[in-house]
């Protein structure tokens, strides 16, 4: 699994817009604004994160008249678990079709292509694997239901790693990569203070 580091800046706006939906479940877009702007953000930061909630799905619209009000979306775990699952095996056979075909067309890509795909594939290799670790971990924590699918992402990152050794421009191309990768890579654990 890849650490990330979460963006706490954008998750506390995002827990402050839908404590104000949950709190007054009865007030429309104009009101909700006003409990928001500028005490706890600007107008635009509000639309930019009122517009994450509705895109994750975590509240949506509900329309009466010609205004508009916002309502936390029922069963959420629900909801985001089916999501996590389309968009995981989405990508997990988007990447076996493109690394397939990459065994034939990296050789024609230029050092700095090939880095960034490289590097690309690598990240959504192992976004795709967390993914599966997710929902192992939501539907059995005592095994592994993605086994199959694991042991493919090793797979897949054994061909990417052959079809860069054996590219002409390995001594460049490897470290680069491994350089990028090593930012993906568990960090020192520090407990929160």
């Amino acid at each position: 699994m890849t650490y990330l580091e979460p963006n706490s800046e954008l998750y506390e706006r995002e827990r402050i817009v839908l404590d104000c939906i949950k709190n007054n479940p009865n007030i429309h877009h104009n009101a909700l604004l006003k409990i928001i702007v500028p005490e706890y953000m600007a107008k635009t930061t509000f639309e930019k994160t009122r517009d994450s909630l509705l895109e994750k799905e975590i509240v949506s619209v509900q329309k009466k008249g010609n205004m508009k009000f916002y309502v936390p979306t029922l069963n959420y775990a629900t909801k985001f678990q089916q999501h996590i699952e389309r968009i995981t095996n989405t990508s997990f056979h988007n990447l076996k079709i493109y690394i397939k075909k990459l065994e034939t067309d990296y050789q024609h890509k230029d050092v700095n292509e090939k880095i960034t795909i490289a590097n690309s594939l690598l990240k959504n290799i192992l976004q795709t694997d967390n993914g599966f670790t997710l929902l192992d971990s939501n539907k059995n924590p005592h095994k592994t239901l993605y086994r199959d699918e694991h042991l493919e992402i090793q797979q897949l990152i054994h061909s990417l790693f052959t079809i860069i050794h054996n590219d002409k421009d390995h001594d460049t191309i490897y470290p680069t990569v491994m350089s990028y990768l090593s930012t993906s890579m568990p960090k020192d654990y520090q407990e929160l203070e």
